[in-house]
Parts: structure tokens; sequence; C-alpha cells
């Protein structure tokens, strides 16, 4: 697993969290009569959080005009008492080996501002993905991914969405423009739903978990992962905290 995708330079600006629709307990495949559970938490930083780098986005004035002034990478999203966001918090082992089918909604990367947005997204194996372009100018989306097929396609604003999934397992892809070489972000890629982004607040939620022991990962572009296990009974909540550190401290 590579340490994580961040794009210093380009940056898919938001944190996702996918939604838990009200059908999530069977698409998730807790089994009828099963009482599930579910784990919720948040990610920080300890220390000083390093500076976000400045985007130079002179040679295309068009998109820098869009954000009225500096532009800040989303690599390090940080919120209060050092929250951090755009973290892929996830379940990477005890889960036993099963299909889930994936959610029939898909979900939106934007180019926006010359930015990817979100700058980390979480999608489900063979789920939808449409990729837009809200620019007034070229883009050339190119997932560099190592398990599932790497592509490239240039769009422009007028072009209808480009619609794409992907079949395997991969945290994280990273995701760059061939045109802009700031624009950076990541997709990861899970065969089950039991994952989320968090926000600047950084907090996350595992629902609708059957009972086990699992080992949770949290996954950041920059910091690398940490893993924690937790046991989830029936009907019940744990709670986790997630704290990152300067990679070498």
């Amino acid at each position: 697993m590579k340490p994580c995708i961040a794009l210093a330079a380009l940056p898919l600006c938001c944190a996702v969290t996918l939604p838990c629709s009200a059908s999530a307990a069977s698409r998730q495949g807790s089994s009828p009569g099963v009482r599930s559970g579910s784990i919720t938490g948040i990610v920080t930083f300890n220390g000083p959080l390093p500076r976000s780098a400045r985007i130079d986005m002179a040679q295309e004035p068009v998109c820098a005009q869009m954000h009225g002034g500096p532009t800040i990478s989303s690599m390090i999203l940080a919120g209060p008492n050092n929250t951090l966001g755009n973290v892929i918090v996830y379940i990477s082992r005890g889960l036993n080996q099963q299909h889930y089918d994936p959610p029939k909604e898909p979900l939106v990367i934007d180019q926006k501002g010359c930015i990817f947005e979100p700058h980390v997204l979480a999608i489900q194996a063979h789920q939808k993905l449409l990729v837009l372009n809200s620019d007034p100018t070229m883009h050339n989306i190119h997932p560099l991914a190592e398990y599932n097929p790497s592509w490239n396609r240039s769009q422009t604003e007028t072009m209808s969405p480009i619609e794409t999934s992907f079949a395997h397992e991969e945290i994280a892809i990273r995701v760059k423009c061939n045109v802009h070489p700031w624009m950076k972000g990541y997709i990861a890629v899970f065969a089950h739903p039991y994952f989320a982004v968090t926000g600047r607040e950084g907090r996350f939620e595992l629902k609708n978990l059957p009972p086990g022991t699992y080992t949770i990962t949290a996954w950041h572009e920059t910091f690398g992962t940490i893993e924690k296990q937790v046991t989830v009974g029936s009907e019940e909540s744990k709670k986790l905290e997630f704290a990152f550190r300067t990679l070498g401290d």
C-alpha cells in the first residue's frame, strides 16, 4: 500500500464522505436477523502541521481568477484542534470473503478552478464514477492505476461527463491532469462498503458492521497509514481515534 497519494501539486480539493443510505445494511451484506454495530471516531495530527503548499496557476489565468486569491493545496486539510481531513478510514482485515453489490448511485469528480473536487475520493469496485469538467479550458484526467487499467482522456467544458468504474481494490490511485501539473488527487477503490473519508473536522463513521474483530486502517497521502484492531458486538458502537505524526518521528 503506497503512502498516500496526495498530490502535493494537484489538489482534489474537498474531502468526500460517501453517503450511507437506508438500504445500506442489505448493500453491505448484513445477514437477516444479525444486529449490526458501528465504529465512529476522529483523526488528528500530533504536533505542528506542515504548511500546505501554495499552487501557482500562472499558466492558466482563467482558473486563477476563479479563486479570487491564493490557492492552497488540499494535501493537508486541517481543522480545529489539529483534526485532519482527506483521510481514508476503512476495514482492511476481518471481513468474510463475500460479494458486495456496488451502490447504484454514481460518484462524481469535478475539475473546477483547475483542481479536482474532491481531492480524495473513495468508491466501491464497479460503482459508476462520473468525471466532469466545469472549467472553460481543456483538461486531461489520468488515473495512474496499478491494479486497474490506467487511462487518460482529454475533456473540454462542452463534453459529456466521462463515465468509468474500477474493477479491483486499490488504495489509492493517484490522479493527475496531463495539462495542468498542479492538479493531483486520489481515488481509493474498495471491494466492500466499509470505508469513509474524513472532512476538515476529522470525523468518520463505519455503519452496519456484522459482529466481529476488525483491523481498521487510516490512510493519508502524506503521513502514511495507521492500523488499529477493534471488536464490535451486536448493536455495539465503538469509538476510535487515529493520531498521525510527521513521518520519521
